[in-house]
């Protein structure tokens, strides 16, 4: 690469990235770096807003630049948030607290994070929200704790309002090892200069010489002036004030290009990114354009000397240049001789006085889990030992050296700390929830099993700890642990070790494609249809071409940036059309968007907010950077992920044990002790019947799957109940094998028509056997791929056999590539040893690489399926409570179709009501199950403890006039909830003369006293009840549950089933034909003007469906809502189902 040569050194000293400026920066810092080392610079800063959200890029990147042999030297920083006093700053809060509106606008101001708006840190505000921006440098490891100790302090307590902040008192608590300069035009000088530039030059000169004394009392040499040059006249004002702070206290000063974009031709990229930032404020203003603020313009720049910077990572002669463009905007002339100081001035701080180093990446795990006097290791030792006896195994002499082996391996790989944080966490979730038998690959481990953090027993199932943790690799152990409620987990464990030591791990979000494309359009005023046509269809369009491409023929694909582009032709004509659109989503994809936090991930470890720099969202501290698919920025730097992981079967599992004990055990309240007793002695893995002929026979052959996990899609449960699984192994092979890959390749019509028929499996010899017969001779598993390696290869181990695994996946011709040949060499030389010849073994080679692409986890797929097993079981002893906690743990958005399949399996579910109903599903004789009151929506849970407290209610004079109820409770809300749901139904008695008479008389106006009730009895008598579709409105909308039976009459139900029509939730491609019923119409018109309805349907299958009705003669066409319909259909993978005619195609049945 040719390098671009300056005459002039120079550092850029402050710079931005996407990383941590998001909706100001644009570009993550590798992007920075590698154009500011084309550029010749030979260093840069990283320094982002009040955090250190881009380091793990930074340093991850200076490696990799090192490694290529490129000289660039990473410098860490920060642009923080600056108040002189909090304390103070607490004072002024307080005061606006005393006006009710201002407080309740400061308290939601205060719990939020907002991205960094520049223009409105450049004018004066209210104290409120002021702040300064400091930029902060660590000369070395000791200044690089310091900031991390400063940023982390600006996320809590009184110091965090909005932005986080530090003031003079913190940065004398934490300085030693930081250089610090007056940053920018919102920077701490010229916050100065903004609040007292209208009293006159002498104001603003001693309010600056006030705060440089002050920060040369707390950094002495290491605090600097901060020039820019921009067009601004204001930042030339500035400038000359800085210059005055030189003169009059000898500070020096430094000119920095305060760079917030890759490269120069980025500049409307940028400019784009920052109003996508503020479009929510924008879009405010949208009818009342006069308001808009100058500062919130949505108009875009055409040109670059429109914005009058160009915020690039210059080297010294661009800053040259820059000065000598814009000094000309200054009323007073510079001393030539004092920028050219101030821009070389730069290059001697960052290569003399700031160390050239790799932050400290010790691994940090908490020293509490290891017992006084004793080593990790030893202590580990001595609990696996422990844990092998207490399960009655330390007589097996295969066990012992199993775990002799393990032991050894993890101590060799310095893991011993971490095996002990997790028996930790799985001590800690097992005295307050269930955890699962297991999840990943960690299931092989024996270790993880003596220790109690999985339950399933790895040499019994065959499981190779090599899967879970090789001797010869480099990457930390990743233990995904399970739990009933992962938030609950994380809740005691911060409070029992500390919210310091258990932090949670950010998530970083980004710009997607079609919020990309919709929001770019609203800048360039493309219509919303043409903008929602393509938005619509575009990854619908690309899937099928981006499925072709990877050999993928069944189930779902969701296609990259990359094939959408590629292979949607709506939006590559869209891009055309638009082809500046085209640029900014090419630029800005991927980009930051916001802060979240990860569904499991948190790091343990004490005290580290002094060895990160935690940020806060939703006011949780959380770390800086990320760990997941993407992105591996913790481990690097020394911090382990734990992944603590909700799973709603385990809560479905716990429901229903505390079902069956009050059903069959008598106990009233069951406690969690309770249900961890019942689990430990009836369902445990090491004590429940696995391979129960009965359970296998009732629910995974007959095809009875009510919340069964991992059996809730059909075609899993169709392959399921022709693959017929007798154990273990057996559901494992069928949820390893319900995958895109092994779809496509029919591997399930294979491995069913195998399973049925054993004896015409061909084996190529005995070992082959021994591996590929508990799945029908198919590779399903990637532990047989690394034992067959090993079994039939010359010396080849069990750890390279599990590296031939992933090299197997890799392409290429690299290092990897030459890792496999030695390996396939040794495989085929090993085959020959044992008498296979050199086409078998290249076949079986072959078949390695094939079934590579799609081979699954066995410990895994063991594990959930010991899960799976354990619900079947559950289902078929206690049905009834399966069913119930079913019920009380499926989510909102799919509590119908729940409803509707316990009802297909036998199930009577009883409507909800005031006097049966409770908090959760209830249970009454005959496979009846009781809708509870916690599912109306608008009835609180005060409200619902009032009911619970004080009935039956037998009359409505109970329920409305009860010395015992607390009315402001159960208010007339609460009571509108229950009415339209049908829970106060069994109240109508002979006095109403319908549901609309008794809720007029005593909900809707109700009434204070019992006189006034029989006064409404009398005064609504003659008002006509609901009709049957506000009947059906009012308990769709109030409980979620459609009312079938309010639509679906016996003779309907005949008739459907006499002639087989399908719901269309089942659509049938071959018939074409379905039942459903309408719930919305919504009328459309095409180009050409002529109508068309886009009608929503529902189904006993709960699914909603759109169906586009074209060809419609309005006033001609009828259809009506809530009524059962059949009609034949087309369908089309994009657009869904459609009819050309309702005249001719839809059929009114009843």
């Amino acid at each position: 690469m040719q390098r671009t040569k300056s005459s002039i050194p120079f550092v850029g000293l402050h710079a931005h990235s996407v990383a941590g400026s998001p909706f100001d920066a644009l570009g993550y810092p590798q992007a920075h770096m590698d154009y500011a080392y084309s550029n010749g610079a030979d260093a840069l800063a990283l320094t982002d807003h009040g955090n250190m959200n881009g380091l793990a890029y930074q340093i991850l990147h200076a490696k990799k630049m090192k490694s290529e042999g490129k000289e660039f030297k990473p410098i860490y920083g920060c642009e923080a948030y600056f108040t002189p006093s909090v304390k103070e700053w607490k004072e002024e809060y307080n005061k606006a607290q005393q006006d009710k509106k201002t407080a309740s606008k400061a308290k939601k101001e205060s719990e939020k994070i907002t991205a960094e708006d520049e223009s409105a840190s450049k004018r004066k505000s209210n104290k409120l929200r002021s702040r300064s921006h400091l930029i902060l440098l660590a000369q070395n490891q000791e200044g690089l704790n310091n900031i991390f100790n400063l940023i982390s302090e600006s996320f809590q307590g009184d110091n965090f309002y909005r932005y986080p902040r530090l003031d003079f008192e913190l940065l004398k608590k934490y300085n030693k090892g930081i250089i610090a300069s007056s940053a920018c035009l919102g920077g701490v000088y010229a916050t100065l200069y903004w609040n007292n530039k209208d009293k006159g030059e002498e104001a603003v000169l001693e309010a600056m010489r006030d705060t440089t004394k002050k920060m040369l009392d707390i950094f002495g040499d290491r605090w600097y002036g901060e020039l820019q040059w921009i067009k601004s006249k204001d930042q030339h004002n500035l400038n000359h004030y800085i210059l005055q702070m030189k003169e009059e206290f000898g500070i020096k000063v430094i000119s920095t290009a305060d760079s917030h974009y890759p490269s120069p031709d980025a500049w409307k990229d940028r400019e784009l990114y920052k109003r996508l930032g503020i479009l929510p404020a924008i879009t405010k203003y949208k009818d009342k354009p006069e308001e808009l603020p100058d500062w919130l313009s949505p108009d875009l720049p055409e040109e670059l000397e429109e914005i009058g910077y160009e915020l690039y990572p210059k080297n010294g002669d661009q800053m040259w240049e820059s000065y000598k463009e814009y000094s000309k905007y200054s009323d007073r002339p510079y001393n030539d001789s004092d920028v050219l100081d101030s821009i070389t001035l730069t290059h001697d701080i960052a290569f003399n006085r700031i160390e050239g180093f790799i932050p400290d990446n010790k691994v940090r795990l908490p020293s509490f889990v290891v017992p006084e006097g004793q080593t990790a290791t030893n202590a580990l030792i001595a609990q696996c030992i422990d844990g092998l006896k207490s399960l009655k195994l330390n007589k097996k002499n295969e066990y012992v050296e199993r775990l002799r082996h393990e032991l050894r391996v993890i101590d060799e790989r310095g893991f011993s700390k971490y095996f002990l944080t997790m028996k930790a966490i799985a001590d800690k979730a097992n005295e307050h929830m269930l955890s699962g038998p297991g999840r990943g690959s960690a299931a092989g481990s024996l270790v993880a099993y003596v220790l109690g953090i999985t339950q399933v027993d790895p040499i019994k199932y065959g499981l190779l700890f090599s899967r879970f943790l090789r001797s010869d690799a480099q990457d930390y152990p990743d233990i995904d642990y399970d739990v009933s409620d992962a938030f609950g987990l994380k809740e005691i464990l911060a409070e029992e070790w500390g919210h310091k030591t258990v932090i949670p791990i950010s998530n970083f979000n980004t710009l997607q494609l079609r919020s990309l494309i919709k929001d770019i359009s609203k800048f360039y005023d493309v219509p919303f249809k043409d903008v929602n046509s393509v938005t619509s269809v575009m990854e619908k369009e690309a899937m099928p071409k981006a499925k072709a491409k990877h050999g993928i023929k069944a189930g779902v694909y969701a296609p990259t940036f990359e094939e959408v582009m590629e292979f949607s032709e709506s939006l590559q004509r869209f891009l055309r059309n638009y082809p500046q659109i085209k640029t900014h989503v090419e630029a800005l994809f991927g980009q930051r968007r916001s802060t979240s936090r990860h569904a499991g991930g948190v790091v343990i470890g004490e005290d580290l907010d002094k060895h990160m720099p935690l940020i806060s969202s939703g006011g949780i501290l959380q770390t800086p950077w990320s760990e997941g698919q993407n992105v591996r920025h913790l481990e690097p730097l020394g911090f382990i992920k734990f992944d603590l992981l909700g799973l709603s079967t385990l809560e479905m599992v716990e429901s229903c044990i505390r079902h069956l004990l009050q059903r069959t055990k008598g106990v009233e309240n069951p406690t969690y002790d309770d249900v961890r007793s019942w689990y430990n002695k009836n369902l445990h893995p090491d004590v429940i019947d696995l391979e129960d002929k009965a359970v296998y026979k009732h629910v995974f052959h007959k095809g009875n799957f009510v919340g069964i996990f991992q059996f809730t899609n059909e075609g899993a449960q169709k392959f399921c109940k022709s693959a017929k699984p007798n154990n273990i192994i057996d559901i494992s092979a069928i949820t390893s094998i319900y995958r895109p890959g092994p779809l496509s390749a029919k591997v399930d019509q294979e491995y069913a028509k195998a399973k049925k028929n054993p004896d015409g499996i061909h084996y190529v010899n005995n070992v082959v056997k021994e591996v590929t017969s508990e799945t029908a001779g198919f590779l399903i598993f990637q532990e047989q791929i690394a034992l067959l390696a090993h079994k039939l290869g010359k010396d080849i181990s069990l750890d390279e056999g599990n590296l031939l695994r992933k090299l197997l996946t890799k392409k290429g011709t690299g290092k990897g590539a030459q890792e496999k040949e030695k390996i396939r060499v040794k495989f085929v030389d090993g085959c020959l040893e044992k008498g296979i010849d050199r086409a078998t073994s290249g076949a079986m080679w072959k078949k390695f690489e094939y079934f590579s692409g799609y081979g699954f986890n066995k410990s895994h797929a063991v594990s959930y399926s010991v899960l799976s097993y354990q619900c079947a079981w559950l289902y078929y002893y206690y049905p009834e409570c399966w069913a119930a906690a079913f019920l009380d743990k499926e989510p909102e958005a799919r509590k119908e179709f729940a409803v509707n399949l316990v009802q297909k399996y036998g199930f009577n579910v009883q409507k909800v009501d005031v006097n049966k109903s409770t908090q959760q599903w209830e249970i009454a004789e005959g496979n009846v199950l009781i809708q509870p009151l916690s599912s109306i929506k608008g009835l609180g849970d005060k409200a619902i403890e009032q009911i619970l407290n004080n009935r039956p209610f037998n009359t409505p004079e109970e329920l409305l006039f009860s010395e015992n109820v607390v009315y402001s409770k159960l208010n007339k809300k609460a009571l509108e909830a229950m009415c339209e749901s049908g829970a106060l139904d069994t109240l109508v008695d002979e006095r109403f003369t319908g549901l609309k008479h008794f809720w007029l008389s005593c909900v809707k106006n109700r009434p204070k006293t019992k006189k006034k009730l029989v006064t409404h009895i009398e005064e609504y008598k003659t008002k006509d009840d609901f009709t049957p579709e506000q009947r059906i409105e009012h308990i769709s909308s109030r409980t979620g549950i459609y009312p079938f039976d309010l639509v679906m009459t016996h003779e309907i139900r005949e008739m459907i089933d006499r002639y087989k029509v399908p719901p269309l939730g089942n659509w049938d491609q071959a018939l074409k034909a379905a039942w459903f019923i309408p719930r919305e119409i919504v009328k459309r018109k095409t180009k050409t003007g002529r109508e068309y309805w886009i009608v929503k349907v529902i189904d006993e299958t709960s699914t909603i469906s759109t169906i586009r009705c074209w060809g419609i003669v309005p006033g001609s066409d009828v259809l009506h809502l809530n009524r059962v319909y059949a009609s034949s259909l087309e369908y089309h993978p994009i657009w869904g189902y459609s009819t050309k005619s309702i005249r001719q195609n839809f059929k009114l049945l009843g």
